[in-house]
């Protein structure tokens, strides 16, 4: 069987079997792809003969080429499900990446916005509009939104109508792997979702229907970049000169839960992060805070 048939079946067993999102599968496929033309360079032809130490070669290419520690783990992460993939299904002997251990990465702690940031920001999409515009009473409820749950841009533009319940105040979430989560929204969410849904959502759409929350004009769902771009314009406006992304709200999200009092499990119930481990990242920002519980509580502080 030729690699592109290999590579195929491959990317199906992602989508369909794995449910991994779009660009999910596009991020694994990249990788593999990557790989395979290092392979054609080193006259490789034959999956059966890569060894550990071509995989090994591999990543110091990879480290010569100017990756970094954390996109050289991303890479044999990709590599690796690809191999193991292929061992399952016999189309190969063995999977030469078993033995290899990840490359070491330092843990960058996560920037985010300032408390008084996030005013500004989630204020900008209305600021000085005496009456919003649909697209304008659409984006500040995408922000309400985004800051309220602290979902993935992802997860954001594909909310559904039906994945609503602003009565009791929650939002279910399709997060990585299709895996569903409900998350609380905060009163300000559900007033700016209940705006948009009264007096901008019917006005985007016109004679069209939609079963997304936040609609372009087509009927389909926003896209990322697109509300990316929309989140960069707004940060310009409200005098935020650092680079932002609907990411780094995200971070914003736990950072300001853990400084009033979440515990960390709550706050990695509500990411959706699959091990406590990547969650635990946030506590690093918060020594001040914890400086300040020990010395309330411990009774010899």
């Amino acid at each position: 069987m030729s690699f592109e048939q290999q590579y195929k079946l491959y990317t199906n067993f992602l989508q369909v079997e794995k449910g991994l999102a779009p660009h999910s599968v596009e991020s694994y496929s990249r990788d593999v792809r990557r790989f395979h033309r290092y392979l054609y360079a080193q006259e490789i032809n034959d999956l059966n003969k890569v060894t550990a130490s071509t995989v090994l070669d591999y990543l110091m290419h990879l480290t010569e080429s100017g990756l970094s520690g954390r996109s050289q783990a991303r890479a044999l992460v990709s590599v690796r499900g690809f191999f193991k993939f292929l061992v399952l299904e016999d189309l190969i002997m063995r999977n030469p990446c078993a033995s290899i251990e990840m490359p070491r990465q330092s843990r960058k702690l996560p920037d985010h916005l300032t408390e008084e940031e996030v005013e500004r920001l989630l204020a900008q999409p209305t600021a000085g509009s005496g009456s919003p515009s649909p697209l304008q009473l659409r984006d500040s409820a995408m922000l309400e939104t985004l800051y309220a749950t602290g979902v993935r841009v992802s997860e954001l533009c594909n909310i559904k109508t039906a994945d609503l319940n602003l009565d009791v105040g929650y939002l279910i979430v399709f997060g990585k792997g299709r895996k569903e989560r409900v998350v609380p929204l905060g009163h300000m969410a559900v007033e700016q979702i209940q705006l948009y849904l009264t007096a901008g959502r019917s006005e985007i759409l016109k004679d069209r229907s939609s079963e997304y929350l936040f609609i372009t004009s087509r009927g389909g769902p926003l896209t990322r970049q697109a509300f990316w771009k929309n989140i960069r314009n707004y940060a310009r406006a409200s005098g935020i000169q650092r680079p932002i992304s609907p990411h780094k709200i995200r971070h914003s999200f736990a950072t300001h839960l853990l400084e009033h009092g979440a515990d960390l499990r709550s706050v990695q119930d509500l990411l959706g992060h699959a091990d406590i481990s990547t969650t635990q990242i946030y506590t690093h920002i918060n020594k001040a805070l914890l400086k300040e519980v020990y010395d309330r509580c411990h009774p010899r502080a």
